[in-house]
């Protein structure tokens, strides 16, 4: 599995390229505790929401600390998705690193 730190994903956000996206897969309620603007996908609904997504954008999938977007990682792969990374220790590294004014739920 690919892997991102929480540095290269700031410096990708910061691109704004249109062929980078990020998704955060937490539950509705961590998300609306904090988030850094990635596009919101629960877990559970990824599967029925996978048709929406461009195979050919490179995706990073963030939770709150780096599992559920392990196996986020691990079903789009299986789909077919090639550039996928799974962003290394979540939102919980993300307020460590780079924005430690955020609570993660």
């Amino acid at each position: 599995m690919k892997v991102i730190t929480v540095q290269q994903l700031k410096d990708k956000l910061a691109d704004k390229s249109e062929e980078f996206m990020l998704i955060d897969v937490r539950e509705d309620f961590e998300y609306m505790v904090s988030n850094n603007g990635g596009e919101h996908i629960p877990l559970s609904s990824l599967q029925s929401r996978v048709h929406t997504l461009n195979k050919d954008v490179e995706y990073a999938i963030i939770c709150r600390s780096g599992a559920r977007s392990a196996n986020a990682c691990a079903f789009l792969a299986h789909e077919g998705f090639k550039n996928v990374y799974n962003v290394k220790g979540g939102m919980k590294a993300w307020a460590a690193e780079i924005d430690p004014s955020i609570t993660v739920a």
